[in-house]
């Protein structure tokens, strides 16, 4: 998986269209008029094996080893079951990229041992290192390139948005949708049932190498969580990314996977995936439009509040409802907009007041003048106008007088003109000059709402975060896996509750003081030390598994006994409640009893939080209402770890549970603080212990004193695949430097922001014109985010950091590496900082950086050097880089081989030249 080889799709000088024929059904015909009619300029061919002279006038031949060359791209619309044999042919014949159009309804179905068509066609791909598009995608349309390769049913216009699919069909409906928005597009992909160029694949492409602004995203299914989170969160920093998904209800979902233990529908498990890639998810194809337009035509906002003005009440309350019930702002105006609004005489059912209502007989002039003032509101950040039309003020010639006037307006301006024959013109006109326009003021919320969103997932995305409140140790992570260990070779999938308290523990989550017990007559002695009321819950094989009420939601709290008072009440609940599972589930035998005191009081509130695996996105952290007598789920929300306190603080606020905090608490900011903190250690712990694979703190009791966990349950599984590669804690290590200095060599992390900067300012010119090839004398905001926000699977930073006497900690160097897609090569930079060069700090950050590329498989390390770094190239020779000048690009190539390639995919991609 990578873009090795993709500008073949995307750039072909000559193609081949295999099965191609004039007949009015062949599916090769249509593909190759298509590619006519797109005014494709260089060699075409046709393949047909009934040797036709010619195919709508090009050249046909019978056999691809008959083609007079090798072509760019090949596509095939030939029957499905010659496919494998085709892609071997083709790879054979020195074909770098085969586009199958080509489809069936059994494609992973084994026939005769000799492994499905789907599995046959991945074999012969990687034998050569063809790259395949498909099976059944629709094709690909490079409108700028004059390329359609497709079986689309009308021209594409050329733009600035690049469509990346899983469905031909809703391709086919998207170009007539553009078609009729006058949205054109740089490139039009599907990518159908594909068994080698993935969604991810074709989004790093587009990322790299397109001039797309936009990227318009639809989905079926993920199959790699991890790779497509990295390529959509790497796309979504420098484009906008919209997304929409189908599948999202059990009714549509083919996948086929098992449920998301404790999430009661797995469609949020997407929303918080968009989210933390910075990707605004829409709901519908008409909305992707619809914020497409709205997301590339508005400057950004400075916040979420927004003013209404309007002809007519009715239409601004349509607005407002919407507005409210989709979680925005009405915005408040200041003293001096109410003036304003006040002596201009134009508002007419509440003066002064948001809504604005300019009345029935409004005129363009009027609204002009409320715009101007509305507009000038430091309050206010986007202004929505809702228009019916009049007499007095036709739509056409009131969306003329906003356009003439539009400078005068300081704030972004969207625009509902209701109706259908008049309004069709002043939407028509506002589209020309650029201004969002829609056909309801609904649609126009909906719109701002996702503008609102993208605002907030791209300052979650940049944002650098305070420093985390709690860390492990390699003590603290050895002691937990033990216990794991420990109960799987036991053969269980479980903890006990009274292991699972020991995890607790070892990562600073408070849990009831609570007493473990295996007889009545140790319920006898241990009760008569604990003062006023008990619970007592039995501990077995079927109730120590987290998530288990959404199966059986009327026995939630089966297994416990509350109230108990005195020993012998303590020792009769043993009983009982030992007779009681034996009774109904004789399977499962009794591990333990857990006696508590009972934790009333101090006004708590009951949250749950815990973690969970999802089958593709893998570990996930859940948090919300919590007890037993509520539905947990309906405010259950979920985040990908890893987390940090910046990310922990959105999945909190985004609760039912973080309102009533807000309105009962004492201190809301410290409740909040405790939560946030509690989900950052939940986060750190599925990162530690990769077997853990659900753990369920329910109810957790949030009060004056902190949290206190009463009840939990934790489950195991398998290793588990994180969507975000978490915080490789494993490669810390201390070094001892030539003066004598103790330094950590550690990953970075989002949270050394701080340490960047000062490491930054500390740094000459000339270092800082060998680092980055020009004078880079301060560090924005996105500076640090892309410095400090690094993804683990494809990049890696090394610094070497020092403590001083007072405590506090400097930057001395950093070594960065990034990885191609596929992990062939890698490209170093390295910097130290000017005050600390001579102590070895350079070489010890490359060895280190090294080993560790090594280790992972990459087999090439390169890296670009300023002829006049004299350091640095006497480093990579004593280093073993193999380093030469380079002509084109007037610097130094330093190479190093790390490791051989195992497979002939992977030379093949290695001896290439890089894309």
């Amino acid at each position: 998986m990578s873009t090795r080889f993709l500008h073949h799709f995307f750039e072909p000088r000559t193609l081949a269209v295999i099965g191609a024929s004039e007949n009015p059904a062949s599916l090769g015909g249509l593909v190759l008029r298509n590619i006519h009619e797109g005014g494709f300029k260089g060699q075409r061919w046709a393949v047909n094996l009934k040797g036709y002279d010619q195919v709508f006038g090009d050249p046909c031949v019978k056999r691809v080893d008959d083609l007079p060359e090798v072509p760019d791209l090949a596509i095939i619309c030939s029957p499905i079951d010659g496919v494998p044999k085709l892609i071997h042919q083709l790879g054979k014949f020195g074909v770098k990229a085969a586009l199958v159009l080509s489809g069936g309804a059994y494609l992973d179905r084994d026939t005769g041992n000799k492994g499905s068509i789907r599995e046959r066609m991945l074999k012969a791909a990687r034998e050569s290192g063809i790259r395949v598009l498909g099976p059944e995608c629709m094709g690909l349309i490079v409108p700028a390139k004059k390329l359609n390769a497709s079986y689309a049913s009308q021209p594409v216009k050329a733009g600035r948005v690049a469509y990346l699919g899983q469905s031909g069909m809703l391709a086919n409906a998207m170009i007539d949708w553009a078609a009729g928005r006058d949205v054109g597009f740089s490139h039009l992909i599907t990518v159908g049932d594909s068994v080698d160029v993935l969604l991810p694949d074709l989004i790093d492409y587009v990322n790299q190498f397109s001039p797309a602004q936009a990227i318009l995203l639809h989905l079926e299914r993920i199959s790699d969580a991890q790779h497509f989170m990295t390529a959509v969160r790497d796309a979504s920093r420098n484009r906008l990314v919209l997304a929409i998904k189908s599948g999202r209800t059990f009714a549509s979902d083919i996948s086929g996977m098992a449920p998301t233990p404790g999430i009661a529908n797995r469609d949020v498990v997407f929303d918080a995936a968009f989210s933390r890639a910075g990707v605004v998810r829409v709901d519908d194809s008409d909305e992707l439009l619809d914020a497409l337009e709205t997301l590339s035509r508005m400057k950004p906002l400075r916040g979420d509040r927004l003013a209404v003005v309007s002809n007519g009440l009715g239409p601004a309350m349509l607005a407002i409802d919407k507005l409210v019930s989709a979680g925005g702002k009405l915005a408040e105006f200041s003293d001096e907009t109410q003036q304003a609004l006040h002596q201009s005489q134009v508002d007419f059912s509440k003066p002064g007041e948001n809504p604005v209502d300019l009345g029935g007989n409004a005129t363009p002039e009027r609204f002009v003048e409320a715009l101007k003032i509305v507009a000038a509101d430091a309050n206010v950040d986007a202004v929505l106008v809702v228009h019916a039309p009049t007499r007095l003020a036709p739509s056409l010639v009131t969306a003329q007088a906003l356009i003439a006037n539009r400078k005068a307006f300081r704030r972004n301006l969207l625009t509902s003109w209701m109706g259908l024959k008049e309004a069709l013109n002043a939407r028509h006109e506002c589209n020309l000059a650029g201004i969002p326009t829609y056909i309801s003021p609904e649609k126009a919320v909906k719109a701002f709402m996702h503008m609102v969103d993208y605002q907030r997932v791209q300052q979650l995305l940049q944002e650098t975060p305070p420093s985390l409140p709690f860390s492990t140790s390699a003590e603290i992570r050895a002691e937990c896996r033990k216990l794991i260990s420990e109960a799987k070779a036991e053969g269980r999938q479980t903890l006990s509750h009274s292991e699972t308290a020991q995890v607790l523990e070892a990562y600073g989550i408070p849990a009831a003081t609570s007493y473990y017990l295996t007889s009545a007559e140790q319920a006898l002695d241990i009760a008569a030390k604990i003062e006023g009321p008990k619970a007592l819950k039995v501990v077995h094989e079927g109730n120590c598994r987290p998530y288990r009420y959404r199966k059986h939601p009327h026995k939630i709290s089966a297994g416990l006994l509350q109230d108990l008072e005195t020993p012998e009440q303590v020792a009769d609940g043993v009983r009982q409640l030992g007779e009681k599972v034996n009774e109904k589930y004789p399977e499962y035998a009794i591990h333990e009893y857990c006696l508590q005191p009972m934790q009333r009081g101090k006004h708590s509130m009951q949250v749950c939080a815990g973690i969970t695996r999802d089958p593709v996105f893998g570990p996930l952290i859940v948090f919300g209402i919590g007890g037993y007598k509520v539905n947990v789920l309906a405010d259950r929300q979920v985040a990908l770890p890893p987390l940090n306190m910046s990310l922990a603080a959105d999945v909190v606020n985004r609760t039912h549970a973080a309102s009533l905090i807000r309105e009962h608490s004492s201190d809301p900011d410290r409740d909040t603080q405790h939560l946030c903190q509690l989900l950052v250690k939940l986060s750190q712990m599925a990162s530690d212990l990769g077997e853990l694979r659900g753990l369920e703190l329910n109810p957790l009791l949030l009060n004056r004193d902190g949290m206190l966990a009463v009840d939990f349950a934790m489950d195991l599984g398998p290793p588990a695949r994180f969507a975000i590669m978490p915080y490789p804690e494993e490669l810390r290590e201390w070094l001892t430097l030539k003066n004598g200095w103790q330094v950590e060599v550690r990953p970075i992390r989002a949270e050394d922001a701080p340490l960047i900067t000062n490491f930054h300012r500390q740094l000459s010119e000339e270092s800082i014109r060998f680092r980055y090839f020009h004078n880079k004398s301060d560090l924005t905001q996105r500076d640090l985010s892309v410095l400090s926000h690094i993804n683990y699977d494809r990049q890696m930073a090394f610094i070497a950091e020092h403590q001083r006497d007072d405590g506090s900690k400097e930057m001395l160097g950093v070594v960065r590496v990034w990885n191609d897609p596929d992990n062939i090569r890698t490209e170093f930079s390295v910097i130290i900082r000017d005050d600390m060069q001579g102590l070895g700090i350079g070489s010890l950050l490359m060895k280190k950086m090294i080993a560790y590329c090594t280790h992972i498989g990459t087999l090439e390390m390169v890296g670009k050097i300023m002829p006049d770094n004299h350091p640095m190239r006497a480093l990579m020779k004593h280093l073993g880089f193999t380093c030469r000048y380079n002509m084109e690009e007037q610097v130094i190539d330093a190479i190093m081989r790390l490791n051989e390639p195992e497979s002939e995919w992977q030379r093949h991609r290695l001896e290439s030249l890089p894309d």
